[in-house]
């Protein structure tokens, strides 16, 4: 299997990939670029909506053709359609001065989870919460967990039994227990521990295998884990074996998703943003998304409801 590169117009922080079933379209976001990217692979034309703020993540609306709900720095937004309007669901909990949204998805019932990231990273100020549009209680917007620094790695178990959450500084993806109908959390189990960053690690160098960003589960339930730093994809399954190691082509994966015909292809996301130059000219395609075939299908993306 072999990686080839989507579009050749790099991102500085690609992130938040999800691909569209109904417009058979790849969506992701460049973080520090302000934009939302969606193209349709194979034709080579990328389509690009320059956002008012830092975005964290992005996904599909159910009933609403072309609809997204985007979080942004200091809020949850809805557009009606591409380029639209940005109609605030709800204002971040966060101080937004030192903390924005950053990995979500949606589950199988329409919440966005969202996690933010603490961007003076020393300290575990960092939480998970939940948007729920559906609920008669207010505020719709519920802070769910905390106790980390850069939240990243989100995903479900295909039976929705069980949430994943990663804190990449920590290196550490958790397990929760996970009841869908109440949006109700387990205490945290470490499902994946990796070694820290050695002191003076540059990159290219040997010695270190990256820390956990974003993830996508199969249908087997293997949760895929991008290493940023690491150059690799790991396939982990649900009882925390490693089963395979994808490398990529670039050094800084950030998060995964399938798509295309069947969910048979598996997406990443990469950056280059402030990334040393030596590294760029050992990957000039960094920044770039990737596409690969994969023999088992991935877990589509799940519609926001409200």
């Amino acid at each position: 299997m072999v990686w080839q590169a989507v579009v050749e117009q790099p991102s500085g922080l690609g992130e938040s990939p999800f691909w569209h079933p109904e417009e058979q379209r790849l969506y992701w976001l460049d973080i520090p670029g302000r934009q939302l990217l969606r193209t349709r692979p194979g034709t080579g034309l990328v389509d690009r909506w320059d956002l008012p703020q830092d975005p964290g993540c992005v996904a599909p609306v159910a009933g609403a053709p072309g609809a997204l709900v985007l979080a942004l720095r200091d809020g949850i937004y809805r557009a009606r359609a591409w380029g639209g309007a940005l109609e605030q669901l709800a204002p971040a909990l966060h101080d937004v001065a030192t903390t924005r949204f950053n990995d979500g998805k949606c589950d199988a019932l329409g919440r966005l989870w969202v996690g933010t990231i603490y961007e003076p990273r020393d300290a575990a100020r960092a939480a998970l919460y939940c948007l729920d549009m559906q609920a008669a209680a207010q505020p719709a917007l519920q802070q769910m967990a905390t106790g980390v620094t850069t939240a990243n790695g989100l995903a479900w178990s295909p039976d929705a039994a069980h949430l994943y959450w990663a804190d990449t500084p920590s290196h550490t993806v958790s397990r929760r227990a996970f009841d869908l109908a109440g949006a109700t959390l387990g205490p945290p189990q470490v499902f994946q521990a990796f070694a820290p960053k050695p002191p003076g690690w540059q990159s290219g160098q040997p010695g270190y295998g990256g820390r956990p960003d974003g993830a996508a589960v199969d249908v087997q339930g293997n949760y895929y884990c991008a290493l940023f730093e690491g150059a690799r994809i790991l396939k982990i399954a649900p009882d925390g074996t490693v089963l395979a190691e994808i490398p990529v082509p670039a050094q800084c994966p950030t998060m995964p998703c399938f798509g295309g015909p069947g969910l048979k292809t598996l997406f990443v996301t990469t950056a280059r943003d402030k990334r040393p130059e030596a590294e760029l000219q050992r990957w000039p395609q960094s920044g770039c998304v990737f596409a690969m075939p994969v023999e088992v299908p991935g877990l589509p993306v799940q519609f926001f409801q409200g």
